[in-house]
């Protein structure tokens, strides 16, 4: 790199071995040089002074350079290696979109193939109908009808009667006509495809997604980009389990080469049931892997049939038998690396063997795009990333490790949810009341894969305990109901039953029913400590941290407790996903081989969506304002109808871990404790649900209610009366604008109430967001858990001021929201809120220029 040195200097560079070019202005650093340099930017490329410095007296080649020089080589070699990173970027952006281009041309090809055929169809419809006599025999009338049907008759389950899977000939002529449909459905017109709601292809999107219309069973496709090569893609498709949460196992029965380098095998597959309330799903399948004259990969699969020489005796005990139709995976190389996907997933569910209420979970071709189509993608776009080390470690660890995490805790509660037989599961009898069921498993050889048996049980035997129950919800989105739960703990969990889950895993005797807290109480505070979380974060690990658990026995253990927590979809917009909450009790240490028990929550969506992504819902006084007949008032009508009838399967699973002497009081707690949080589910959900009135459209579409107005009055009048100011702007106020200006106010004001047990009372939309909470659980919050300790020594020393004076100013500080985050303010206002007859209704806090604080 050229370096600016002077006349005088010269003589010394050529000292130092430099080769001078254009005397006095030039000079150019050896190669020895410059790899002593490198040495250092690898390590520090942004070396001090004083390390420039040093590096000049270490390094003898680098003794006659200037500082200067040094300093200036080192923002030259920073920009150098920027502009490296952007043009990469630049050229990786442009590779995705020249693929995508042609994915999109590909697309637009085949669209229009689909609509030459149905118009094709149209007019032969049209003839036969003009055509046809007067007085239509049954028989031709049926033929125009079947006629008009051609189109979406292609895809039904072939016969091939003429076809043996027990002969190699014969199953090679069931690959290659499964490959032949399976490409027809991919890259032609063999399905009906319609794009899913809110998937917009892009470079940096998941891809092109489609459902099935008028279909036999259910389908859905993908199209779209991954950075990795396709062999590395075909193996990793290929692995099912460590992608599709919902495979159980999938068993490699045999595998025959084919002469043109392919092989097929032979597979038995196993899939968990979503819900306590159905069966699971086992399938015989077909797969064929082989290679396209044009360089791309393929792999197909279908399900073996009675009528294609497959197993024709009934299914394994607690399973349905279901059926795949031609399916799979066409890769293609891309230019300069990576790879375009086609993936179709084509089955029949069986959904005339559920209930009636649950037939949309086997019916939905969305919740098959979201659960096996979508899934797919993303799982590769996550190896892909962490591949290419744009992954940031999370706790210390590899981002492979946390995401084995992920899948245990999945797999966990999965098991726990289904219960197999096989497993070493069995159910205990009923108290009379069917709304819980009670499983438990003594196997010694599954307790393995769950818990280290030796370090928890003692030589008096013990086991795993599942309580799990379903239920049907009513107009609660699935996303709202995880995503609260998630973050209002204490609204349906037991720091008791907590505490027993901890203990018990770890080894310790704990009474049964004898779980109590301490006589020091117990505090509900939760810290979110962030781990990891996917590529478009519709999944996330964490580890919550519950501070204050108190324990009234002698045993002699930290007052914290830890849960290692996996949620995912959360997202109100993605149609067809299912919202989950899984957690179980960790030690602090959190090793790889830590136990799991995992428990938690299922939410499953059963009626499809509208078409129009639904809007995101404010749960608290938003709902209640007024907001006119404008495009506001119609925002929020389509937001609410869009979860009218909206209904949903929620599944609860909790495990325990005992001795055999406590099963039965086990039993008898977890029976206890899930019913309890049944019930809290339920409130939750009531006040979740959009309310009625808002639905039928009556004439207070979202007027607050009397209190409101009333209370926003004395707040106004309150902060007027005590700091000679005007809360809000004085034109034009009435009695409603005045709970709009409150809750749009763009400083948090909270009401604080006086009584016996002081707690929040009411919070304006920047004091919700400021907690990080609803009105809903704005009443489990007191100054207590919010401030700290200077803010609350502040607060004790002007409380005087403030009940004799009417206000007081606090200073600046940090406080933490209901996640533990710190937020931190620039002031706040502390006054006394008196209602009509001057009496002391509550304090009013109003915090200025509040921030998430980033310590």
């Amino acid at each position: 790199m050229a370096m600016v040195v002077s006349g005088k200097e010269a003589g010394k560079e050529q000292l130092a071995g430099l080769a001078v070019t254009d005397a006095g202005k030039y000079v150019r650093y050896t190669p020895e040089q410059v790899e002593a340099l490198e040495r250092v930017y690898s390590e520090c490329p942004k070396p001090s002074s004083l390390r420039r410095q040093q590096l000049i007296r270490e390094c003898p080649i680098l003794s006659y350079i200037e500082p200067k020089q040094i300093k200036v080589w080192f923002q030259n070699r920073r920009c150098r290696e920027k502009q490296r990173k952007e043009s990469f970027r630049l050229q990786t952006v442009n590779r995705k979109l020249t693929a995508m281009n042609k994915l999109l041309m590909e697309e637009n090809d085949r669209l229009q193939k689909q609509v030459s055929e149905l118009v094709y169809d149209n007019g032969s419809m049209r003839h036969q109908l003009h055509n046809a006599p007067v007085t239509m025999t049954d028989t031709s009338c049926e033929s125009v009808v079947t006629s008009g049907q051609h189109h979406h008759q292609q895809n039904p389950t072939p016969q091939h009667p003429q076809k043996d899977a027990n002969s190699p000939d014969g199953l090679l002529a069931i690959a290659q006509e499964t490959l032949t449909e399976f490409l027809s459905k991919a890259t032609g017109t063999a399905v009906d495809w319609v794009q899913m709601v809110g998937m917009k292809p892009g470079p940096d999107s998941i891809g092109i997604i489609a459902v099935s219309h008028n279909c036999s069973g259910v389908a859905a496709r993908a199209c779209g980009l991954v950075s990795l090569e396709p062999t590395k893609v075909a193996e990793i498709l290929k692995d099912r389990p460590t992608w599709y949460r919902d495979c159980r196992s999938l068993d490699v029965l045999s595998v025959i080469p084919t002469g043109n380098g392919g092989n097929i095998e032979l597979i038995y597959m196993q899939t968990y049931a979503p819900t306590t309330l159905a069966a699971a799903r086992d399938f015989w399948i077909l797969r064929y892997a082989t290679a396209l004259d044009d360089g791309s990969l393929v792999i197909c699969e279908r399900s073996l049939t009675p009528a294609t020489g497959g197993p024709a005796g009934p299914p394994a005990p607690s399973f349905v038998r279901a059926e795949i139709f031609p399916s799979g995976y066409l890769i293609r190389p891309c230019e300069g690396g990576g790879s375009m996907i086609y993936i179709v997933d084509h089955v029949d569910l069986d959904a005339w063997s559920v209930p009636e209420v649950l037939r949309p979970l086997y019916e939905s071709p969305k919740i098959l795009a979201q659960k096996m189509t979508i899934a797919a993608f993303r799982h590769l776009r996550q190896i892909a990333q962490e591949s290419s080390s744009e992954v940031p470690y999370g706790g210390g660890r590899q981002p492979a490790v946390l995401r084995n995490f992920s899948q245990r805790l999945s797999r966990g509660f999965n098991d726990a949810v289904n219960g197999f037989a096989d497993d070493g599961w069995s159910t205990l009898g009923s108290d009379g009341v069917d709304d819980v069921t009670i499983s438990v498993n003594c196997s010694t050889d599954k307790l393995g894969s769950h818990v280290n048996s030796s370090a928890v049980f003692s030589t008096l035997g013990g086991g795993i305990l599942c309580a799990k129950a379903s239920m049907l919800l009513q107009n609660v989105p699935p996303a709202v109901l995880v995503r609260f739960l998630r973050e209002h703990r204490s609204e349906w969990a037991d720091c008791a039953v907590d505490a027993y889950s901890a203990l018990s895993l770890r080894g310790i005797p704990y009474a049964v029913p004898g779980v109590r807290q301490a006589s020091g109480g117990f505090s509900s505070n939760q810290v979110v400590l962030p781990l990891a979380h996917t590529v478009e974060h519709e999944e996330s690990l964490e580890v919550i941290k519950l501070d204050g658990l108190g324990f009234n026995q002698d045993v002699i253990l930290s007052r914290d407790m830890f849960l290692l927590q996996l949620c995912c979809g959360i997202d109100e917009n993605a149609v067809g996903a299912c919202a989950q909450l899984v957690f179980v009790p960790i030690d602090e240490s959190f090793a790889d081989d830590v136990p799991l028990l995992p428990s938690g929550f299922r939410v499953i969506p059963l009626d499809p969506k509208t078409d129009s992504p639904a809007t995101s819902r404010t749960l608290d006084l938003a709902s209640m304002l007024e907001v006119g007949s404008g495009t506001v008032a119609r925002s929020v009508k389509d937001a609410v109808s869009s979860t009218y009838n909206l209904r949903s399967v929620l599944t609860i699973a909790f495990q325990f871990a005992y001795e055999n002497h406590l099963r039965d009081n086990v039993a008898a707690m977890a029976r206890q404790y899930i019913r309890s949080v049944v019930a809290s589910v339920q409130r939750v959900a009531m006040v979740l649900a959009p309310r009625l009135d808002c639905q039928i459209g009556v004439k207070h579409t979202a007027s607050g209610s009397p209190e409101a107005h009333t209370l926003a009055q004395w707040i106004s009048h309150s902060y007027r009366a005590h700091t000679g100011f005007e809360l809000f702007p004085v034109d034009s106020l009435t009695r409603d604008s005045l709970l709009k200006l409150l809750w749009q106010h763009s400083d948090a004001i909270m009401c604080y109430s006086l009584t016996v047990s002081p707690v929040f009372t009411f919070s304006n939309q920047a004091g919700l967001d400021m907690l990080e909470t609803t009105l809903i659980a704005l009443q489990d919050i007191t100054l207590e858990k919010i401030l700290d300790d200077n803010g609350r020594k502040a607060l004790c020393s002007e409380f005087p001021k403030i009940m004799q004076q009417g206000f007081a100013y606090l200073p600046g500080g940090i406080c933490l929201s209901s996640m533990g985050r710190p937020v931190s303010y620039e002031q706040a206002l502390a006054w006394k809120v008196s209602n009509e007859e001057n009496c002391t209704h509550c304090l009013a806090f109003m915090f200025r220029n509040w921030s998430f604080s980033l310590m």
